[in-house]
């Protein structure tokens, strides 16, 4: 080859380099049908305690980004006896919701209204993703877990009745109170007993043994019982397990991990595991294995970086979810929602029924990282992605460059600061 055809090559290969680190790449996220762009109507409920200063952080954020949704409020509170009708409709008839915490009263009679949601609106799957955000500093790195969670069935069923007078029933797990002469003591208990009443349905019954060696050894016995019904289905079992497998394929996740207590619940957490089996089968990309939920919680606690996609039971879900937000940087930046076949909640990802302090909220100094994470799940289920990168991108930039951060996260700044840097970091 001669020596100007060599450099004419060269000359050719530079420019061609030039060129392409020219090019500005844009993500091609997905091709939007006609009328796509049109506003959507969202139910929002700022609820209890530091909801009101979130969810209007949130207003603030979404018009300042010109977001193609609008917001119709309900004012609704943790102490009502129930859901309005009226906020029931605008959820059924919008499919989405953005809510802020509804303080859930502790004992007493009232029900949950988060649990009265989800189970109404058959939000059978609640996700928290749990992950570091960059520049927050935490003992944990490579942190990213998606905790997918049964939402409407295991001990959240609500399933309690007063047998007789003195006698509440529930069946998961038993407190006998015992008054013999002046002492008082208490005692509780698990024996594993479990029966199944409906085919694929699984009710424990732990008290039973426990009950007749008492009755059978004390006189002068004043007994009070309290049980607590777990309620675990094959349908509800197979439900959630193929959405958390369906969420790793189309997420390009790797690993799925159910977690359990089939050790003990051999036949309740037994079923659920045997449906998370047959849903795995599945899927033969992506890899399956099981956790035993104590020793669950200890591996998060060591080595959270060995977990990926998490499937749970209702009540284990709401335990290792706390604890993975708690590692990756604490409930007030996690993400998260509740989702159905027909409807969406989107929240707090951790601790939802947590409505801060008064102190809190009397300050203005609550962390609006969380919701307005949240927020932007909630635009991309809308199908207004280019929208929620740029939310995200925001947020993720004001907590790494650190100087405007609540109290929460290591900083003193006002809920209000925070929202003002993220408006101002909006591309």
């Amino acid at each position: 080859m001669s020596r100007r055809s060599l450099t004419l090559l060269k000359n050719l290969a530079r420019n061609s380099n030039a060129s392409s680190s020219c090019i500005q790449t844009r993500s091609v996220t997905y091709m939007p049908r006609p009328g796509d762009g049109s506003p959507r109507a969202v139910t929002l409920i700022p609820g209890d305690g530091i909801g009101p200063l979130v969810t209007n952080a949130v207003e603030q954020v979404m018009e300042a980004m010109h977001a193609p949704i609008y917001f119709e409020k309900y004012n609704v509170h943790g102490e009502m006896s129930r859901v309005p009708g009226e906020v029931m409709e605008s959820i059924r008839k919008n499919k989405v919701c953005l809510k802020g915490g509804l303080k859930t009263p502790v004992g007493g009679g009232v029900s949950s209204l988060n649990v009265q949601l989800r189970k109404e609106l058959d939000l059978f799957a609640s996700l928290v993703n749990c992950f570091n955000l960059p520049g927050l500093p935490t003992r944990h790195e490579n942190v990213d877990i998606v905790v997918i969670r049964e939402n409407t069935e295991g001990e959240y069923a609500g399933l309690e009745h007063e047998v007789v007078p003195g006698v509440v029933e529930s069946l998961k797990s038993l407190k006998i109170s015992f008054v013999i002469e002046s002492f008082d003591f208490d005692v509780t208990r698990s024996v594993e007993n479990s029966t199944r009443f409906v085919p694929g349905v699984l009710e424990s019954v732990e008290f039973r043994s426990l009950l007749t060696a008492s009755l059978e050894s004390t006189t002068r016995l004043f007994l009070v019982l309290f049980e607590s019904l777990k309620v675990i289905t094959k349908f509800c079992s197979e439900r959630i397990a193929k959405y958390a497998f369906e969420y790793a394929y189309l997420n390009n996740r790797k690993k799925v991990t159910a977690v359990h207590k089939a050790n003990i619940m051999k036949l309740a957490d037994g079923l659920f595991l045997e449906s998370c089996r047959e849903v795995a089968k599945k899927y033969p990309g992506i890899t399956y294995n099981e956790i035993i939920v104590d020793n669950c919680c200890m591996q998060l606690v060591a080595k959270p970086e060995q977990f990926d996609v998490m499937v749970t039971p209702n009540l284990y879900g709401n335990l290792v979810a706390n604890t993975a937000a708690g590692i990756a940087g604490g409930t007030g930046v996690m993400p998260g929602g509740n989702v159905g076949a027909d409807h969406a909640v989107f929240e707090q990802g951790a601790s939802a029924g947590n409505v801060g302090k008064d102190k809190i909220v009397r300050e203005n100094k609550a962390n609006p990282v969380a919701l307005l994470l949240s927020s932007a799940m909630m635009l991309r289920h809308l199908q207004f992605p280019s929208f929620a990168d740029r939310l995200e991108t925001a947020v993720k930039r004001v907590i790494s460059e650190g100087n405007c951060r609540t109290k929460d996260l290591g900083g003193q700044s006002t809920t209000q600061q925070v929202v003002d840097a993220v408006i101002a970091n909006l591309e």
